[in-house]
């Protein structure tokens, strides 16, 4: 392998964009034609592979390090040291061990996590064309290095930072860079070196997208030192925080509130009832570690992971573990047709003339223009270029003299041909009124014509019919010239329109079932089209959706902001609608509280990606639309979404299991031991023993993400709701503290407990309380009707059976802990009993209030013609 050349790394270092490309190639020691693979080899070894520089958040000593800055580990950690410091060298000893053991319980979950989380992103590769040994290939992304040649076209993310050698029409989305949100012009040529990024005209950057055109860069910068890599975190900053990310937030300012009022009050009650203080400390402290969820971090880690696990097992790829909630969330899905609702294999059905007879001409304009041209790839390109008709060898008569490359603003893509001697050919397809707008004549059997409103009139009603078939409709144009120089958009005029182009999509096989089982779950579906109203509608009523209330891009293009967002609720189908707009009306289905989907997979979806509380797209989109989405499909097909829907809910449903658990049996246990320590002559329980109680109640919860999920939890979107959790916490905390302050009474003036007594007794009834919770509050049916996983049933029990068992071990006396007589342990498991009755019927009461609240207000904004706020949903 040959050494890098010296030069090549000093380029990093240099204004290359002020460069003359032919020295800048010199300086790379490189080619037009691009690198030597083995030259490459030895690059990629020097300057390591073309990414941002990885974080350490992911190594496995930086995880571990992480789980002792949780502020409730530092007051732990702040405590033994305290008890360490007076001779409570014991006591100290207890609470290092189970801080200990919950940190590398947590530490497990979590890096076993991100290690699979960081597999599941290496299935969706970022993937661009170089030259390598005077040819083109495709190569990953990350393989790219100084002095590559890269071919780039309309829909590619740019994978380096370099200068343009040639380009055509080219022009580039750089707002991830500069924020400004219209694209620039490319162009070859030299840059001042002080110019600033938004003023490189020559030069392109890693992370930023091509919107049309196409272009040759000679890669100059790659990996770290890039652009791109020298903001990386502030981009990473300017992800907008999901509504389940918010929810956990808002959750963990609650549990904070609640711990700070019952810390402060119990130490200074306990100071006031002359207690040693270092007792009255560690027992406040861990009656806050006691109320908090500390493993909430590893469990919504773990529970994320799994589902993405799931997900990608369903043929869902999750790049942004936190979108799983959201999928789960989403009650509105919008969407293109073609793909999705059709089988977007597009077939080429008819090539016919302005008479709408089949024309041989047609057609070899048609595979011409098709595949001659070399930018944006696309499906009916390829129906075309597969089109029986000429075997080849006339196509292969005619060479390229040009192209005009299609844009979203044209809608027209023309490439220039030369044959045999005559004039250069300019032929032109597109959108047929966008045709018709670079025409003047008429191609006719007996020759041009000057286009008249009569002709025009006459092309539209052709379009509308076929259209109201299902057929898409292109238009085709030509016009004779003399070659001279380069062609630009100012040619596309003078043309004659000669024909038009079929092609069918036939509707999606099972797409109707797909479309109701998305209508099962709660989930709308509105049709966003660049295509004409009269297709779309006909498909829309051929796979069963609603396609009376249409707006077109021109009716949208008229209301403002407000007018829109009322708009929005009463249309079935957005029709001949451009990118902008695409994201406006999802930004205008999320003003009215909906929690908006949008699935696409072309250019002109990325801003509407962007805007989606959920962005989908499919392996096979273009880099700029897979780049802005939040998970990938491996098919595009809705029944694999529907699939993902009910994994994202399983894991919305899981991660609330906890909360709920954790919260209900939690807080009641906490009140009462503040409340009893107030009256009894000694704490009810010690720190110790309160730490290990929150230590073995949470074993069970580390399965709460392999957990079954009823059915009846996946059939509606389910959203944060702050004050549902606030209700629950103190309903069921309540019944808890109830059962509490029965066995309080039991063990006091029935079984006359001592002091360690009591203590050990309470351990093992508030410890098989939480675990009869976690049976009861998993669902929403009758406990004994819904089974859990076996993994969290068969935790659970160990734990219960360990909770008896554990005054009799050797290490109890090391807790407290002494012998329960039998009757006493009897009295125990009755009580126990009683709670799980008592809370089974108190879930059945408070989700059936919950229902009929929630019910209530579902009406309400129904008749409401305001927002939605997004607080207003979650059950």
């Amino acid at each position: 392998m040959q050494p890098v050349p010296a030069s090549v790394g000093a380029i990093g270092e240099d204004a290359y964009w002020s460069i003359e490309a032919d020295d800048l190639l010199k300086r790379l020691e490189t080619s037009g034609s691009g690198l030597a693979a083995s030259e490459a080899a030895s690059r990629l070894a020097k300057f390591g592979r073309n990414t941002p520089e990885a974080r350490s958040g992911t190594s496995a000593l930086t995880i571990f390090v992480g789980q002792f800055r949780s502020p409730l580990v530092l007051i732990l950690i702040f405590a033994a040291g305290v008890s360490a410091f007076v001779g409570e060298g014991q006591e100290a000893a207890i609470i290092g061990a189970i801080v200990l053991a919950s940190c590398v319980l947590s530490f497990t979950q979590e890096y076993g996590a991100s290690r699979a989380t960081e597999a599941l992103k290496q299935r969706v590769s970022h993937k661009a064309i170089v030259l390598r040994d005077g040819a083109e290939c495709a190569i990953n992304a990350e393989d790219i290095v100084p002095g590559d040649v890269i071919r780039l076209s309309a829909g590619n993310l740019i994978p380096a930072d370099g200068v343009i050698l040639d380009a055509r029409d080219f022009n580039v989305s750089e707002a991830v860079l500069t924020g400004e949100t219209f694209p620039v012009v490319k162009t070859p040529g030299r840059s001042a070196p002080e110019a600033s990024v938004a003023q490189r005209s020559n030069a392109v950057f890693t992370g930023t997208s091509v919107r049309s055109g196409t272009a040759t860069v000679l890669a100059a910068a790659t990996g770290g030192r890039t652009e791109f890599a020298s903001i990386a975190a502030a981009l990473e900053r300017r992800i907008p925080e999901t509504g389940f990310a918010r929810g956990i937030r808002r959750f963990g300012y609650l549990m904070t509130e609640i711990m700070l009022v019952i810390v402060i009050i119990v130490f200074f009650a306990n100071l006031l009832l002359h207690r040693p203080l270092i007792e009255s400390l560690l027992f406040s402290l861990a009656l806050a570690v006691g109320l908090t969820p500390e493993l909430l971090p590893a469990i919504i880690s773990v529970t994320l992971a799994r589902g993405a696990r799931a997900m990608a097992a369903n043929g869902v790829i999750v790049r942004r573990l936190d979108a799983i909630e959201n999928l789960g969330s989403m009650d509105l899905l919008c969407t293109d047709k073609t793909g999705t609702l059709t089988e977007g294999v597009i077939h080429l059905d008819g090539w016919l003339d302005v008479d709408g007879n089949p024309s041989t001409d047609i057609l070899l304009w048609a595979r011409l223009n098709a595949t001659m041209q070399t930018g944006l790839k696309n499906p009916l390109d390829e129906a075309i270029a597969s089109a029986q008709g000429d075997d080849g060898a006339t196509l292969r008569s005619f060479t390229k003299v040009d192209e005009i490359p299609y844009d979203f603003i044209r809608k027209r893509l023309s490439v220039a041909v030369h044959h045999n001697g005559a004039e250069d050919l300019l032929i032109t397809k597109g959108a047929v009124q966008n045709v018709l707008e670079a025409c003047k004549f008429l191609r006719t059997a007996n020759g041009l014509e000057p286009l008249g409103d009569t002709h025009r009139a006459a092309i539209d009603e052709k379009f509308r019919r076929w259209s109201a078939d299902g057929y898409r409709v292109l238009g085709m144009a030509i016009r004779r010239f003399e070659s001279g120089g380069a062609l630009s958009r100012k040619d596309e005029t003078g043309l004659a329109f000669a024909g038009f182009l079929l092609f069918l999509d036939p509707p999606k096989q099972g797409i109707k079932q797909a479309l109701s089982a998305l209508a099962h779950r709660g989930i709308a579906v509105k049709v966003i089209s660049g295509d004409n109203r009269y297709v779309t509608a006909h498909l829309a009523t051929a796979v069963g959706l609603r396609a009376d209330r249409i707006m077109t891009g021109e009716d949208l293009s008229k209301l403002t902001k407000t007018a829109l967002f009322a708009a929005v609720q009463q249309t079935d189908l957005f029709v001949e609608i451009d990118p902008n707009q695409k994201e406006r009306i999802v930004e205008a289905f999320r003003s009215r509280g909906h929690v908006v989907g949008y699935m696409g997979d072309g250019i002109n979806d990325a801003p509407a990606l962007h805007e989606a509380d959920i962005g989908i797209s499919v392996d096979t989109a273009v880099d700029v639309a897979r780049e802005a989405a939040d998970i990938i499909l491996l098919r595009q097909d809705l029944g694999v979404l529907v699939r993902g829907v009910d994994d994202g809910r399983k894991t919305f449903a899981n991660t609330m299991k906890y909360i709920s658990i954790t919260t209900s049996a939690n807080f009641g246990n906490m009140i009462s031991m503040a409340v009893a320590s107030l009256f009894l002559p000694f704490l009810p329980l010690l720190a110790a023993q309160i730490l290990l109680n929150n230590f073995l109640s949470d074993i069970p919860s580390l399965a709460i993400a392999s957990d079954n999920v009823d059915p009846d939890q996946l059939r509606r979107p389910r959203r944060w709701d702050i004050g549902f959790v606030r209700r629950f916490m103190i309903g069921f905390g309540l019944v808890s503290s109830l059962f509490d302050f029965a066995t309080f009474a039991f063990l006091l003036f029935f079984a006359h407990a001592t002091a360690a007594a009591f203590q050990t007794a309470w351990f093992v009834e508030s410890l098989l309380t939480e675990l009869a919770i976690v049976l009861i509050v998993r669902t929403h049916k009758a406990f004994w009707t819904s089974r859990p996983s076996p993994l969290l049933g068969w935790l659970t029990l160990a734990v219960a059976v360990f909770a008896i068992a554990i005054p009799y071990v050797p290490f109890a006396a090391y807790f407290g802990f002494v012998p329960l007589p039998l009757p006493v342990l009897v009295g125990l498991v009755a009580i126990t009993a009683l709670y799980l009755l008592a809370s089974e019927v108190t879930k059945r009461w408070f989700f059936d209030h919950e229902s009929r609240h929630s019910h209530r207000s579902r009406a309400g904004r129904t008749i409401s013609s305001g927002p939605i706020p997004h607080s207003a949903y979650l059950r």
